[in-house]
């Protein structure tokens, strides 16, 4: 055993001497005196239009874009915005802002679920936040993305529990954001977490409810070629007043057995269970890095009874599995992502039959109590291809699709200033029912996205995004979208 930890030493004695790296046995950021960097005050303003040729927008015109995009086959958007990014990496404190405001006009959806509160013309923050480190903590309060992935989000199909795909939730998160080293480690061994309370302010079904999220996230290796990690996220709907239970337990008791999973409450449901609708993934990751390159290999699981370790449970074949490969040593391709989806077990088909549970037929993203489901303002908080409850076409507010197989890729990378993104992802559906295995639907959804800076053009950006859907999931239906947006300096300090 002594001769087994000596060898782990040597070679990390090695790989610092290799690099030439010194021995801090903590080794932050943070230097004393130090504060590189201009504050800087910033604003922008987008002006985008859609159009396209079925019921919706294609899938990926409108998908984990944080609510921004309308899923109106026509629709235009103007963004106003002021923002401060935070610079001082360096220095023990720092702070940032942003504050978006954005008019939205639409077409009306008729018949879909979304249409009873769907306007013509809109108006909303999709940010308003504030966010301060203080040393290696942090503190964010107002609307803000919630998206924790590792890996490439600009063509990851989003994770499963927050994906950017529904509008951003109100919060205040304390925690660390990012990963830093653990002291006395050297920093081969880092972490991060924190925990976040919210409003659910969509208030499609349930009135004044709230949103709790915890996660916590470990990564070895450091320094060293190759690294691991491991992440953990726990989140639940609870509380608010529900117009079939009526108060269902908003006070500190109730917030204490929705942190710690466990039974409470008023109703039998959550007697038996636990209070709140409950979700969470884990993922495991593997990278490797080298000069200029990085390449990631991912599997990510998810949770809604039972907690149960990853590569236990279950509903161990369910889950998000990934590849991906970043690089900048050749321009025209700056990362290459394939992922594979799968929700179609569900802990198997049964959750109780002949008088014996067997805790299946999770039915992913749906809650008795919360009918509404893991969706806000009708769109799924997590993996879009979960089918958000704006697509329903009988007016049902929860989620009618859960069980889907996905294949995804996605690549970007920059051709003589033109930056481009390409997405395609085929989608099989087989709604809720885990009995059958009958194909119910399917979809190939495609994407092309080009941008453009022109500094002669008074410094303008230029967009342009055609994507298509081709199946029995919405029909064959094409869209483009055209964007123009500028960004400048108002001040420097």
């Amino acid at each position: 055993m002594r001769s087994k930890w000596l060898v782990i030493v040597l070679l990390l004695c090695a790989s610092a001497s290799a690099r030439d790296l010194s021995w801090d046995w903590w080794p932050t950021a943070i230097r004393d005196g130090v504060s590189a960097g201009t504050d800087t005050l910033r604003y922008g303003w987008d002006v985008s239009a859609l159009a396209s040729s079925g019921k919706f927008a294609p899938f990926w015109l409108q998908s984990n874009r944080n609510g921004d995009i309308s899923s109106s086959p026509y629709s235009g958007n103007l963004s106003l915005n002021i923002y401060k990014q935070d610079v001082h990496h360096e220095r023990w404190w720092d702070y940032d802002f942003a504050v978006q405001l954005t008019a939205r006009v639409q077409s009306r959806i008729p018949g879909s679920a979304f249409a009873t509160q769907q306007r013509v013309v809109t108006e909303y923050f999709n940010l308003l936040y504030a966010h301060v480190r203080l040393y290696i903590f942090d503190i964010t309060a107002g609307i803000k993305p919630m998206i924790y992935e590792t890996q490439d989000t600009a063509l990851s199909m989003g994770s499963l529990v927050f994906s950017g795909n529904s509008h951003p939730i109100p919060r205040v998160t304390i925690g660390i954001d990012r990963y830093v080293p653990f002291p006395g480690c050297y920093g081969y061994f880092e972490l991060k977490g924190g925990l976040t309370h919210a409003w659910m302010t969509d208030n499609v079904y349930m009135r004044g409810s709230y949103m709790h999220h915890k996660w916590l996230g470990l990564r070895i290796g450091g320094r060293l070629p190759v690294n691991i990690s491991y992440e953990f996220h726990h989140a639940a709907q609870w509380g608010g007043i529900s117009p079939k239970y009526g108060d269902i337990g908003s006070d500190w008791q109730s917030y204490m057995n929705v942190f710690f999973a466990r039974s409470g409450g008023v109703m039998r449901n959550d007697q038996l269970n636990a209070q709140g609708n409950h979700v969470g993934s884990q993922q495991l990751m593997l990278t490797g890095k080298g000069e200029g390159w990085e390449l990631s290999a991912y599997w990510q699981n998810f949770f809604e009874d039972n907690f149960a370790a990853i590569g236990d449970g279950q509903n161990l074949s369910d889950g998000l599995w990934g590849i991906c490969l970043k690089q900048n040593r050749w321009p025209f391709i700056h990362g290459v992502t394939y992922e594979f989806l799968n929700t179609t077990d569900q802990s198997g088909p049964w959750h109780d039959r002949d008088g014996l549970c067997y805790a299946g037929n999770d039915s992913y993203y749906r809650n008795s109590v919360f009918v509404n489901g893991w969706n806000y303002f009708y769109r799924s908080i997590g993996t879009p291809f979960i089918t958000s409850p704006l697509y329903n076409d009988d007016g049902t507010i929860y989620t009618l699709n859960s069980r889907v197989r996905v294949h995804h890729v996605g690549v970007r990378g920059d051709i003589y200033g033109f930056m481009y993104r390409i997405k395609a992802s085929y989608a099989r559906n087989y709604g809720n029912d885990n009995t059958s295995r009958a194909v119910i639907s399917d979809n190939t959804a495609l994407l092309l996205e080009v941008q453009k800076h022109v500094e002669q053009a008074w410094g303008l950006d230029f967009g342009l995004r055609l994507a298509g859907d081709f199946g029995t999931q919405w029909g064959n239906q094409f869209g483009a979208q055209i964007s123009v947006s500028k960004r400048g300096i108002i001040t420097q300090w």
